[in-house]
């Protein structure tokens, strides 16, 4: 199977891993399989997940408070992290889900990715034992501890941005609803964030604060990159000038 090699894993148990990736809503619509949802699974999968994260953290980051390191393994197995590691992975093209999801754009929803890869952790833990699935884990968070340690993703983002915006534009960032997806026990909502009436980015999560977070920590990064970039531009201007 093409995900076990990019796990670089060989299930011995296959019907693990069909659970693994399976979503209630398949099981919603197909109530004759005798298939389970994934969701124990996750629940187990996020256990090892914050387990391995911190275990990695305590040791490559030996100087840091006890509280950055809970707020930097916040982020590191936030939604939207695991979301994007289940993409790295190319979980989202083997998820079975029903139609209506599907139809939905589920394989774009932060929630359902991150759930699914979490069951996928947990699924090699009861078929490979910790040490397999904690070498797996540790392939894929190092690189992203350290962005978030070097942008500080780990911060209320709001609040930065709200800085750095008034500082740099004069102006404060506006957030707004743009779209709800989901049933009502289980809505996504995605959230814009304008300076200046120009969208610097979304977010989208479970509710709509988090949402907010998520749109504003896309926004710092763009905002940041474009002051790097504005800053460097009169730089050579001033160099030119001189010479």
């Amino acid at each position: 199977m093409e995900l076990e090699t990019r796990l670089g894993v060989t299930f011995k148990d296959k019907s693990l891993l069909t659970r693994a990736l399976t979503h209630r809503s398949y099981l919603n619509e197909n109530p004759d399989l005798p298939y389970l949802d994934n969701e124990r699974l996750e629940f187990l999968g996020d256990a090892i997940l914050d387990f391995v994260a911190a275990e990695y953290l305590y040791h490559h980051f030996p100087e840091m408070s006890e509280g950055d390191l809970t707020s930097i393994r916040a982020a590191l197995v936030k939604g939207e992290t695991l979301a994007r590691f289940a993409i790295d992975l190319g979980l989202p093209q083997h998820i079975l889900m029903s139609r209506g999801e599907e139809a939905a754009r589920g394989r774009e929803r932060v929630p359902l990715l991150a759930g699914a890869f979490e069951a996928v952790i947990g699924a090699m833990y009861l078929d490979q034992g910790f040490e397999v699935t904690r070498s797996v884990v540790l392939r894929l968070i190092p690189a992203e501890a350290e962005r978030i340690y070097a942008l500080r993703l780990d911060r209320d983002a709001k609040s930065m941005l709200q800085e750095l915006s008034q500082g740099k534009l004069q102006a404060t960032p506006q957030y707004r609803l743009v779209e709800t997806r989901g049933p009502d026990h289980a809505k996504d909502f995605t959230i814009a964030v304008f300076i200046n009436e120009r969208e610097y980015g979304r977010g989208t999560g479970r509710s709509k604060q988090i949402a907010e977070q998520e749109a504003a920590r896309v926004a710092l990064e763009n905002l940041q990159a474009e002051i790097s970039r504005e800053d460097h531009a009169a730089l050579i201007a001033l160099k030119g000038e001189v010479e």
